[in-house]
């Protein structure tokens, strides 16, 4: 179904003003808003502010009318009764007013007309476009979510044989050290205990010292770079 026809089927539908809607706006909180929603929503707000404008505009310019009525009224009864020049010019002015205030009054009331149907336009390609983006979205969401969830699969997978093999092992352990045990006898495994904790203990030692001298060799190294650098530096000056 191309654009023009999905329209069609939406013409019945009743489409929130999006850009008013805080819900909308969170739909794009972790995406952000494409460039052509950016400005299809800019040119929403305008219509939107045009058409909060000439509301106000038009009842002030009713509010003028009514007022400028009376005044003709007003001036009509003067000129009429007491032939006052004065009353005369201000109903003359009175009635130039008016005319230019229904004038406008039909302006606006025109504008007004036209402004829903445009603001409506723009709205529901803004509902295409969302619809649009939301769908690519939760696409692109579905197929990261299959494939974590594979990669979770194949992870408990080996979790399992790793703690089976794990506890293969320490049965293993165990297993030997009773074996050896009973064929050599508790005295017998209780020097061999302490040899091999010495023997654990010596390695841990060896590897703190390499790791010791590793760090006291790379500061060194820095500090005669630093004094290299601060050497060449004076050369230089």
């Amino acid at each position: 179904m191309n654009e023009q026809a999905f329209l069609g089927a939406l013409k019945g539908a009743k489409v929130p003003i999006l850009v008013l809607d805080q819900k909308w706006h969170r739909l794009f909180a972790v995406s952000g808003k494409p460039k052509e929603i950016i400005e299809n929503e800019a040119s929403l707000k305008l219509l939107l502010a045009e058409q909060g404008k000439l509301t106000s505009e038009l009842k002030e310019y009713k509010k003028v009318k009514n007022n400028l009525m009376q005044g003709i009224v007003q001036n009509m009864e003067g000129v009429e009764h007491d032939k006052y020049v004065e009353e005369a010019k201000n109903l003359n002015d009175n009635k130039r007013l008016m005319e230019e205030s229904k004038q406008k009054i039909e302006e606006i009331e025109d504008r007004l007309m036209e402004l829903p149907v445009q603001i409506k336009a723009i709205n529901d390609k803004l509902m295409l476009d969302t619809m649009s983006f939301c769908y690519e979205k939760l696409r692109t969401n579905a197929s990261e979510i299959e494939e974590i969830s594979t990669w979770i699969t194949e992870m408990r997978i080996e979790l399992k044989k790793n703690l089976i093999r794990k506890q293969n092992r320490e049965i293993n352990n165990r297993e030997i050290y009773v074996y050896m045990n009973d064929i050599f006898g508790k005295d017998v495994m209780n020097l061999f205990d302490v040899k091999y904790e010495d023997y654990e203990q010596n390695l841990r030692a060896n590897e703190e010292a390499v790791k010791k001298a590793k760090e006291k060799a790379l500061e060194k190294a820095k500090e005669e770079e630093k004094k290299a650098k601060e050497l060449e530096n004076i050369k230089t000056d």
